[in-house]
């Protein structure tokens, strides 16, 4: 990719988020309702979906702010790189509000064989991400890509000191 070219507006986000979604959607029909076993009670429960909401809520605003309050549309076509507001914090915003958003649904079915496709899902996330958009901000930004990376997380909101 070269300096003239940019990055799609979209990148790869509408097919990773469904796919995950859809990894989410079949365990919790498999184990919430097939196979009808692991599911918590009492305050087990409670804390699950109270986590759940947490996330939700969180991931909704991550998302909100990544997407429509970060300018992040023109520097794709600017060719700049995001590294301000909440990119300062997350490098992937959206897609970190999609899997937070998706984890806090998970939860809120209080199945304990729900929390491995937690982390199926942010191994789903984390490969093609790195296969995909990193790859074409590396070749993009070189070593102005890198230095970013080491001072930000791929996909948990944080500020490193």
């Amino acid at each position: 990719m070269s300096k003239k070219d940019h990055l799609p507006i979209f990148g790869i986000g509408p097919a990773l988020v469904a796919g995950i979604a859809l990894v989410n959607a079949i365990a919790i029909v498999l184990f919430c309702y097939v196979f009808n076993f692991g599911t918590l009670s009492g305050t087990s429960a409670w804390l699950l979906r109270i986590i759940g909401i947490a996330l939700i809520v969180v991931g909704l605003t991550v998302w909100f702010i990544g997407s429509m309050r970060s300018g992040m549309d023109e520097n794709i076509k600017e060719n700049r790189l995001k590294t301000d507001g909440i990119y300062a914090w997350v490098r992937n915003p959206m897609y970190s509000g999609w899997w937070m958003l998706i984890t806090g649904i998970s939860l809120m079915w209080h199945n304990v064989f729900l929390i491995p496709v937690i982390f199926i899902n942010w191994g789903i996330m984390t490969i093609v991400l790195k296969h995909t958009e990193e790859k074409w901000l590396r070749d993009l930004y070189g070593k102005e890509y890198d230095d970013y990376c080491k001072r930000v997380n791929r996909c948990i909101p944080w500020k490193r000191s």
